[in-house]
């Protein structure tokens, strides 16, 4: 199917009863989950809930909407992350979000880059909780689809509860009833993003500490969990779990998702089944938008990760010589024999 505009929207893709919607998500990150990578990641999974990348208030009233709000029909449930501090902006964004068929909207208070802060959003956002819970309000006040927000449980050195307590405090009071916590803290000075999602140390109680001092609240939990157990473990005491670079680096992990946590039958689903159903996509993404399959093929390179002969696979699929040839037949030159077809990197060794 085509991506969607506000015309042809269709309504959500819900989990079963008694799930939360939050129950198992996959991180916004920026340059990664594009509507290619949200494709893909439904095929794996039905129920778990996918997040745009970050887009700003400044690039929807200034830039093309439509490039930064389009998307397939087949992402339900799907949500759209914004970035901003303005309340009357973020309110005219949110509306538009839900005018193109979000599932949900939410504000970005933790991510820490200084390109973000020069923008006077973010994480530093997290300083101004009564700003935040402004923003949250009049977004609240314009759209019918739940308002959420992702964040910090604090910055700089900052290590007090109270901090990430009160600002939790003041932003429900404002109507949110939805906080995705990544449990570290977010240096704003000194660290680069890499390193502010790997050096503050990661304080899971802290998150806990929050849902149990807010029982009424929907409290999902993000930063450094990437395997079952760890979400079995998490789901035991929060509501949901927001898995980031592992969802994206080791896709066929959502796989067992619908299973695992949302109570489905086996899927049946195999890595080839969900190869050949990113090359119908790539040639149907062609056909309608000029999109080269290789802006789209960057997303699945993760699909056979720890697999014998993966590497192999995702040199023929990033080989720049085959960016003319149809997508299928790309599909059969991976799994060919290096004899069959040698990669630039085995011609030039020959």
């Amino acid at each position: 199917m085509s991506a969607l505009d506000p015309s042809t929207s269709s309504p959500s893709a819900l989990p079963e009863a008694g799930f939360s919607p939050w129950r198992l998500s996959v991180a916004p990150m920026m340059d990664w989950t594009d509507r290619h990578c949200r494709y893909f990641h439904r095929l794996l999974s039905r129920h778990a809930l996918l997040y745009t990348e970050m887009v700003t208030t400044g690039a929807l009233i200034h830039g093309d909407v439509a490039r930064h709000l389009r998307f397939n029909a087949e992402e339900h449930p799907v949500a759209l992350q914004l970035g901003g501090s303005e309340p009357a902006d973020l309110a005219y964004c949110a509306r538009l979000g839900e005018q193109w068929g979000y599932d949900e909207i939410n504000l970005n208070c933790g991510c820490p880059s200084e390109r973000v802060q020069r923008g006077a959003f973010g994480a530093c956002l997290m300083a101004e909780p009564q700003l935040v819970a402004d923003c949250v309000k009049a977004m609240v006040d314009v759209v019918d689809v739940p308002v959420t927000v992702k964040h910090r449980i604090g910055i700089d050195k900052t290590e007090s509860y109270g901090f990430v307590r009160d600002f939790v405090g003041a932003v429900s009071d404002a109507g949110c009833n939805v906080f995705i916590v990544h449990a570290r803290n977010a240096w704003l000075k000194g660290l680069s993003p890499k390193e502010n999602r790997e050096v503050p140390p990661l304080r899971y109680g802290m998150v806990q500490q929050l849902k149990s001092e807010f029982p009424h609240l929907t409290i999902a939990i993000n930063g450094g969990i990437a395997n079952q157990g760890q979400v079995c473990s998490q789901l035991q005491v929060l509501d949901g779990v927001m898995i980031g670079r592992e969802a994206y680096h080791n896709p066929w992990w959502l796989a067992s998702w619908d299973e695992a946590f949302f109570g489905e039958a086996p899927n049946g689903l195999t890595r080839e089944i969900v190869e050949a159903q990113m090359c119908d996509y790539m040639v149907r993404e062609l056909d309608a938008n000029g999109t080269p399959w290789s802006n789209i093929a960057r997303h699945m390179l993760g699909l056979r990760h720890g697999l014998a002969g993966s590497r192999r696979w995702r040199q023929v699929w990033s080989d720049h010589r085959l960016k003319a040839m149809p997508p299928h037949e790309v599909m059969a030159l991976a799994h060919s024999s290096p004899e069959q077809h040698p990669t630039a990197a085995e011609a030039a060794c020959a």
